[in-house]
């Protein structure tokens, strides 16, 4: 059987998936994009290729053997954007999951490395495939090399053999490096003959076959101009191609035999798919154990009760619901299982629920429950007609304080971590995907049983590391009081007028016709504007538009480049507008209708208060954070939502500008604490500062670049960021953010002061003492040190501003206790929350969330709250 060498670029393949997709974050912060596509070109070569041997090489430094040549090699290349540094770990990270042999080599080159083992195997007989982004390789093209070009993007790949470069230039894959010598590569920086392009070098070319025979015969060199040129820069001819030339004898110490590959274990690259947030590759991985439970874990004793008795309970008891379905609005309750000093007990679903004793001691607050995941019991037994009560303990909320990188850990996990108790995985247990389903009752029960027993042993460890981190008070005060807010949040549920949502989309589809018809009448002709291929025709065939990429299909369409293309036509726009209003359509008219509950005319979204590192909440099923208010069609998606009552109104009110005001009170800051002080617009002062205006001479785009860098410093933007975001140069963002950091001095010093005790601590923390741990902050590699120190930058901030609103929540649950209200709180959208109230209590409402709001925490600037009011959410905005 013929063995296969699969040799990947991977600085190359790296680099083309940054670009080619946005940046894209995981609810870690940490930038994915290019890890995500590495992945899918990786996954893909894997299936397509079936490799018998593998190995993804690496450039080592920025100084090779060739600077020795040329000292400007590579000189004109822009430093990396610090976005695609902090993703390379992960990628080298995600190689070693699957298995797949790596290397770098001091003074070389990835190219070399690729050029030396392709050799040795071409000797041994090896059918070889090399992927990169990088042209140079096709020089090895052989039989039995089949170098691939990515071109656009990282699916788009072009196969060059011996025959494909004949064929497209006329030349063997040897002059390949004669026609670099003479043309050039701008962006390697070797120099070749000036004012020589590629077509006049494949001219020469064929004519003379190499540079050495070229500079041999310039006197037959016809053209005058050209001759000069030749003539004047012999040497550079000569450096050119040496620096272009691969080196197949690199001094490598990795063989053919170290490479060998036998594919790899799902479990490990769940693992870090895991880690990433990579959930649709998850999904497609098996990770099915089928070797029984009772042959990996020792027997425990677990008690099948069919009729529940008092006695079974305890002064303290572990209480523990099992759903299946990650939405457990929806999802049926498999089964109830407790453990305590008496011991474990599973209790069928059917016979809890009908039980008069169950439902007395789970309503009893004086009966004290240590449970997995609090809102979700609560809600779960609150859908079957039980309103659960003395909850102390919440294992997963501890395990999310003690360790947010950890979050959204199961029972399983948790135990594991927390006080090395093994007890089986749900996948192992029900299998995953297709084959998913629930095991007969003694299995069930024995596992459930071990969940109850680990979640019993659990509080006390877990209490002891809280209080240790002086986190005890922010589990016990914070986040325990607000998953029972949460919890009467999602179950009360936010009313949609079905009929309005209705007539929304058949206005949207009214509209999509009438731009349809727009859009037909600017190109001329009528065509499938969904289809990329004829837009592709339309506008740069027909149109005539500057193309901007190409992809395997034919012209890209993408969103990024119809952004620049605005400006060159109306149609650009008028499609973006189409597009827009389409996504609009399927996903938040058509996805919204599907989740409304047919009997409550409601959606029940859910929050999850244990996702993110810096304590924010999220919302899924559906996501109410996340409904586009950038289109005015977008934003009246809002006059859907209702209050569930008549004669009631909703209530909205927000924080101004509430991470600004955590940044000047943590970084000290006096022209920030003074500007929040004096209520001035703090993006005009921001620009006043950093360009040195009074603030009458601030114009929109001064303001607009201020406001940028304000939330960027925020969320710890780089040059690369700020430049995208303004769509300005690297050089200029740099130098804008340079300008920002000496006009606030304080904010300077904070993020020097914050790195510094982040690197002596290990972890950063917010206000109320929420931590992130940074172990990264430390690290010989530059790129994960340097995403540790933004991190230990802005989660401070963003993890503060988030413990304000969960502590504004608790005031106002509180208050409107207190005050005997009827008013219920329905959402918390980022800084926002959004009430619904009897109109009568609306006055009440004025006073008393902007006090309970602007007082949830003490700053040095004063907390800001705007509120609006209507019969809509759309109209409290």
């Amino acid at each position: 059987m013929t063995k296969k060498l699969v040799l990947i670029d991977g600085n190359s393949i790296a680099y083309r998936a940054f670009f080619a997709l946005p940046l894209l974050n995981n609810d870690k912060g940490i930038h994915t994009n290019a890890i995500y596509g590495f992945t899918m070109m990786l996954t893909k070569i894997l299936e397509e290729e079936k490799p018998s041997h593998i190995l993804v090489a690496f450039d080592a430094g920025k100084t090779t053997f060739r600077h020795e040549t040329f000292k400007e090699y590579k000189g004109g290349r822009q430093k990396t954007p610090p976005e695609l540094s902090e993703q390379f770990p992960f990628i080298r990270e995600l190689l070693d999951s699957f298995g797949i042999s790596r290397y770098e080599l001091e003074n070389y080159e990835a190219d070399d490395i690729i050029g030396t083992l392709s050799l040795q195997a071409e000797k041994e007989g090896f059918v070889i495939k090399v992927i990169s982004g990088d042209k140079d390789l096709t020089q090895l093209s052989s039989p039995k090399t089949t170098v691939c070009i990515t071109r656009k993007g990282i699916t788009d790949i072009e196969e060059y053999t011996p025959d494909h470069i004949q064929e497209k230039y006329g030349i063997t894959p040897k002059q390949i490096i004669d026609l670099k010598g003479l043309m050039g590569d701008s962006s390697d920086n070797i120099p070749g003959i000036p004012g020589v392009g590629e077509k006049t070098a494949l001219k020469l070319l064929h004519q003379f076959g190499t540079v050495e025979k070229l500079l041999e015969s310039i006197d037959q060199v016809s053209g005058k101009k050209l001759k000069e040129k030749i003539e004047e820069n012999k040497e550079l001819a000569v450096i050119s191609k040496q620096l272009a030339t691969i080196t197949r004898e690199a001094p490598i110490d990795i063989t053919l035999n170290d490479i060998e590959y036998n594919g790899y274990d799902p479990s490990k690259v769940a693992a870090i798919y895991k880690e990433l947030g990579f959930n649709s590759l998850l999904e497609k991985l098996d990770l099915r154990d089928e070797q029984k439970i009772d042959e990996k874990y020792e027997k425990i004793s677990v008690m099948i009760v069919n009729q529940i008795e008092e006695n079974m309970f305890a002064e303290e008891n572990a209480l523990y619901i099992e759903i299946l379905e990650e939405n457990y609005h929806h999802g049926e309750i498999v089964g109830v299982s407790i453990s305590n000093e008496k011991g474990n007990f599973f209790i069928p679903t059917e016979v809890a629920i009908e039980s008069s004793v169950f439902k007395k001691w789970a309503e009893n607050p004086t009966m004290k429950k240590v449970v997995y995941d609090a809102k979700k019991a609560v809600v779960a037994l609150k859908r079957k007609g039980i309103d659960l009560k003395g909850i102390v303990f919440d294992v997963f909320i501890a395990s999310y304080i003690l360790n947010p990188s950890e979050s959204g850990e199961d029972v399983s996990a948790i135990a594991k971590s927390q006080i090395g108790h093994s007890l089986p995985s749900d996948e192992a247990v029900y299998g995953k995907g297709a084959k998913r389903e629930v095991p007969n009752q003694d299995q069930l029960g024995e596992f459930l049983g071990r969940k109850a027993e680990a979640i019993y042993k659990l509080k006390e460890p877990m209490t002891e590391a809280l209080k240790k981190n002086s986190q005890f008070e922010l589990f016990k005060e914070l986040e325990m009081p607000l998953s029972f807010i949460l919890a009467e949040m999602e179950f009360q549920g936010v009313k949609v007028d079905v009929e309005k949502l209705k007539d929304m989309g058949k206005m949207l589809t009214e509209r999509l016709k009438e731009l349809e018809e727009h859009i037909y009448s600017l190109a001329g002709e009528t065509f499938n504007i969904n289809s990329p291929k004829q837009l592709g025709v339309i506008l740069f065939e027909k149109l005539g538009l500057p193309v901007l990429k190409k992809t395997k299909t034919g012209y890209s369409t993408s969103a990024d480049v119809l952004e620049k293309l605005e400006e060159e036509h109306e149609i650009v726009r008028q499609i973006l507008h189409y597009r827009q209003i389409g996504k609009l359509q399927s996903t938040y008219i058509e996805g919204l209708l599907k989740v409304i509950d047919p009997k409550t005319k409601k959606v029940h979204t859910r929050f999850n208060q244990a996702l993110t590192q810096t304590g924010r909440l999220s919302s899924t099923d559906p996501n109410l954070q996340n409904i586009p208010i950038r289109l005015e069609e977008g934003r009246k998606i809002r006059q859907a939502f209702v209050p569930s009552e008549e004669g009631w109104l909703i209530f909205a009110a927000d924080y101004s500008q509430i991470e600004l005001r955590v940044l000047a009170h943590i970084a000290n800051d006096e022209g920030l604490i003074e500007a929040f002080k004096s209520d001035m617009d703090i993006h005009t002062k921001t620009a006043m500062d950093v360009f040195h205006v009074k603030k009458e001479e601030v114009t929109a785009n001064m303001r607009r670049q201020a406001k940028a860098v304000n939330f960027g410093i925020v969320y710890g933007i780089s040059d690369y960021g700020l430049s995208q975001s303004l769509g300005i140069t690297r050089k200029e963002a740099g130098m804008f953010i340079e300008r920002y950091l000496e006009s606030f001095p304080g904010v300077k010093e904070y993020m020097s002061d914050i790195i510094q005790d982040a690197k002596q601590k290990g972890y950063v923390t917010t206000l109320l003492n929420r931590r992130r741990y940074l172990p990264e902050i430390t690290s010989r590699n530059f790129n994960l040190r340097s995403f540790a120190e933004r991190t230990a930058m802005n989660t401070p901030i963003q993890g503060s501003a988030a413990d304000i609103i969960k502590q504004a929540m608790i005031n106002m649950s509180e208050r409107l206790k207190k005050e005997n209200l009827q008013t219920r709180l329905l959402l918390q959208v980022h800084d926002e929350l959004i009430f619904e109230a009897p109109e009568e209590e609306i006055e009440i409402l004025k006073k008393i969330v902007p006090e309970e709001m602007e007082n949830a925490i003490k700053l040095k600037v004063p907390l800001k709250v705007d509120y609006a009011y209507g019969p809509t959410w759309y109209d409290a905005k």
